[in-house]
């Protein structure tokens, strides 16, 4: 592990009004598994971009295998065996798993133009085999779960001889089982010399995967420390560079008896006699395993999704909804996993999508918005919310995954709902930016608003529910209050077929 694959040697990239990275530095080993870590924003995918060729330095130097080179387009970067996996994968679903993986690299048959199939078939299952797969090479990228297409986005990878593979967020979709096997296939290429840049907010997984973490903030170069030797707290101290709000039990005063949402037998072809109740001022988390069905209530909820039968009741008042315009009348915000497909108009600035949820409180008689009134609002959100941005017209795809959150959050303040579905609130968000989410779900209880929160991590959902309603295949299989919540027994439900009585 000591010939040196990569330097990267004062990287600097700035983008209109934002000094993305300044004067920083990066070197990675053959056979090395090396964590880029900083919070949302600390300049790791700016890095990783320029890297990988999606955008080119202003200033500094990259020496790949001892020479110095200029990576100018994403092309060249693959044909010098520099490949990334992104947090969201690119896979088209339609195609076969031998299709996607050799994608504009068909082998042709004799016949002209058309292509040869088997051999095509042949090459990724000899693929498979050096990786250890267990994959058809026939099987449909739709039919795959997320592991499995995971896995076909890394045979991918190393079908253009990767030398370097860049993995963001790798465990973000899988279960522990599935992290397992993955691991087990980072070893195999660690030693094979492959050298692997590791990007994770999951402490835990650092500890038991990389050599060596360096640390960004804000879009500087802290420290490079060798991981077994050096303690998460420090790791964490160095990341963030201040105090970093951590509660470990929600404010139990917050909760009342009153009532604010029912759910009453809830049907539908994923959900079986959903029942529960959640009162103003709580936080009521949702556990289980993927594919219980916590989103599928959120989304029944929030009109997203149809029903086949059952009640939901706001304030004792049986309601109808239909879709998501039925729910926001209602005053229920939906968080939803997935910011920017469902929560973001990200080619949109900050303040447009702020007050998109009201905006009809933003027009005068005649359906002219007022600019002043969207102004004032947005930047008082902004400040109240901490949302890192040069400012309320800048561009929402620009901003960090913790700040993009913050702006969906705005968002459903601005139009006061007084229930909240946050559906994992912290996916793919640093550490400091998590302390920020949990600070601000805490404060909104406090302020009466009555919460949903749905989270795979099941130390977040112990740390921030005041109860938790546990799911399996699509029933409620338990339910345990703020005193007897442990780990232990959500899982005990989670995996129970039979829903409690």
């Amino acid at each position: 592990m000591d010939e040196i694959l990569l330097e990267m040697k004062g990287i600097s990239k700035s983008f209109p009004g934002v000094k993305a990275l300044s004067d920083v530095s990066f070197e990675l080993r053959a056979g090395e598994v090396h964590s880029v870590l900083g919070e949302n924003g600390a300049g790791k995918s700016t890095l990783m971009k320029i890297l990988t060729g999606i955008y080119t330095k202003d200033e500094g130097t990259i020496t790949y295998l001892g020479k110095e080179v200029d990576i100018t387009d994403t092309k060249m970067a693959q044909d010098a065996g520099i490949s990334m996996i992104h947090q969201e994968l690119n896979l088209m679903p339609d195609l076969t798993v031998a299709q996607n993986i050799f994608i504009g690299r068909e082998p042709k048959s004799k016949i002209k133009f058309l292509l040869d199939e088997h051999e095509l078939n042949k090459r990724t299952q000899k693929l498979f085999d050096q990786l250890n797969l267990n994959l058809n090479p026939k099987d449909l990228i739709a039919d795959l779960t997320v592991a499995k297409q995971q896995m076909v986005e890394i045979a991918k990878a190393l079908s253009f001889n990767a030398k370097i593979l860049i993995m963001d967020e790798p465990t973000a979709a899988l279960t522990d089982s599935e992290i397992d096997t993955l691991f087990e296939i980072i070893e195999r290429l660690r030693s094979n010399g492959v050298g692997i840049v590791y990007i994770s907010h999951r402490m835990e997984e650092l500890k038991r995967i990389t050599d060596r973490i360096t640390i960004m903030r804000d879009g500087t170069y802290i420290d490079t420390v060798i991981t077994k030797d050096t303690p998460i707290d420090r790791i964490i101290s160095m990341m963030v560079g201040r105090e970093i709000y951590d509660n470990t039990k929600p404010m139990v005063e917050t909760a009342t008896e009153e009532v604010v949402l029912q759910a009453r037998n809830l049907n539908s072809p994923l959900l079986k006699d959903i029942n529960f109740e959640l009162k103003k001022g709580e936080i009521l988390g949702f556990a289980g395993l993927m594919g219980a069905g916590r989103t599928e209530v959120a989304r029944a909820i929030f009109g997203a999704d149809s029903l086949d039968s059952g009640q939901i009741l706001i304030k004792g008042k049986e309601v109808k909804i239909k879709s998501p315009n039925d729910a926001v009348s209602n005053g229920i915000g939906y968080i939803s996993e997935d910011r920017k497909r469902y929560g973001l108009m990200v080619e949109l600035d900050v303040k447009a999508n702020i007050v998109i949820a009201s905006i009809k409180d933003f027009l005068n008689p005649i359906g002219w918005a007022r600019d002043s009134k969207i102004g004032n609002i947005s930047n008082e959100m902004v400040k109240k919310l901490a949302v890192k941005t040069p400012s309320i017209h800048q561009q929402v795809k620009f901003l960090s995954g913790g700040n993009q959150q913050k702006v969906v959050i705005a968002k459903w303040l601005t139009r006061d709902c007084d229930i909240l579905i946050f559906d994992e609130p912290t996916r793919g968000i640093d550490v400091g930016a998590k302390g920020e989410i949990y600070k601000l779900i805490n404060e909104l209880a406090s302020q009466g608003k009555a919460i949903i929160m749905i989270s795979s991590e099941l130390p977040e959902v112990l740390r921030m529910s005041h109860r938790v309603m546990v799911m399996c295949e699509g029933r409620i299989t338990g339910e345990l209050s703020y005193e007897n919540a442990t780990q232990e027994a959500i899982m005990n439900y989670a995996t129970q077929r039979t829903s409690i009585s």
